[in-house]
């Protein structure tokens, strides 16, 4: 069994077979605080899903956890099979070259060319499609969220580097409140590898200040969904060059 201490979150292993049967205090080798194995994780108690009746405890408890699914394009025409691989062969081709030119080194401003990066869309069943269909295109590997169980789940069980949220999403089940608070209570460290956009029908696309009041990384207007995909690499390029020291310093790559 695994208990966590309160304090300082260290996860402690206790052997099952010498474990007591009634409930039993150890000490904690990091902050010496007795721990007391049905002490809940500081974690469980602050995720969206212990808030107490939310849509993602109210079920039976065997009902297994949903991910979203997985957003996939139509298959496309054979013809196009050919244009594909070239283009996958001129970016393996450039990529080769750029790490001769540097010695070897990979470029980290930038992703590979053949790396997907993973994004959940929560977004109201009105624009769900067209997101979803727009960042496919552009090499984003899409995760749908239907409802808030869905997001929740996708948040935990996926490394996600995106998440796109619009208010209206899940509304009868307060579906945004649900994952604004998931995300917030992600460790610092955690968090810096997450890019949290909200989807706003009022605020201006790409305004940092509402962005700041509203503790995500970008905004991006409902009526410029069209140009999502060129808008998000160019608030994650910027994202990427603010924390490009930092990364190099912990030798994690970009987002």
């Amino acid at each position: 069994m695994i208990i966590v201490c309160p304090t300082c979150s260290t996860r402690l292993q206790i052997d099952d077979e010498k474990a007591p049967s009634r409930p039993f205090s150890v000490r904690c080798p990091k902050c010496s605080n007795n721990v007391n194995s049905a002490a809940v994780s500081p974690a469980s108690e602050q995720s969206a899903l212990a808030v107490g009746d939310s849509p993602s405890t109210a079920g039976p408890r065997f009902d297994p956890a949903r991910s979203a699914p997985k957003f996939e394009l139509e298959p496309k025409a054979v013809s196009d099979s050919a244009s594909v691989k070239a283009d996958d062969a001129v970016k393996t081709l450039l990529s080769l070259l750029r790490q001769a030119a540097t010695g070897g080194a990979t470029d980290d401003d930038v992703m590979s060319g053949w790396t997907r990066r993973k994004v959940l869309v929560c977004t109201s069943e009105q624009y769900r499609e067209g997101v979803a269909r727009g960042l496919a295109e552009n090499n984003y590997q899409v995760f749908v969220a239907e409802e808030t169980r869905q997001a929740i789940e996708t948040m935990r069980s996926n490394q996600l580097q995106v998440v796109l949220l619009e208010a209206q999403f899940d509304v009868a089940e307060q579906g945004a409140a649900f994952v604004v608070r998931e995300i917030n209570v992600l460790r610092a460290s955690h968090r810096r590898r997450l890019f949290f956009v909200l989807l706003s029908p009022s605020l201006r696309t790409m305004d940092a200040h509402a962005a700041f009041l509203n503790n995500v990384n970008a905004v991006v207007n409902l009526a410029d969904l069209d140009q999502l995909p060129d808008i998000l690499e160019i608030a994650l390029r910027e994202f990427n060059d603010l924390y490009k020291e930092f990364n190099v310093a912990l030798s994690v790559g970009p987002l």
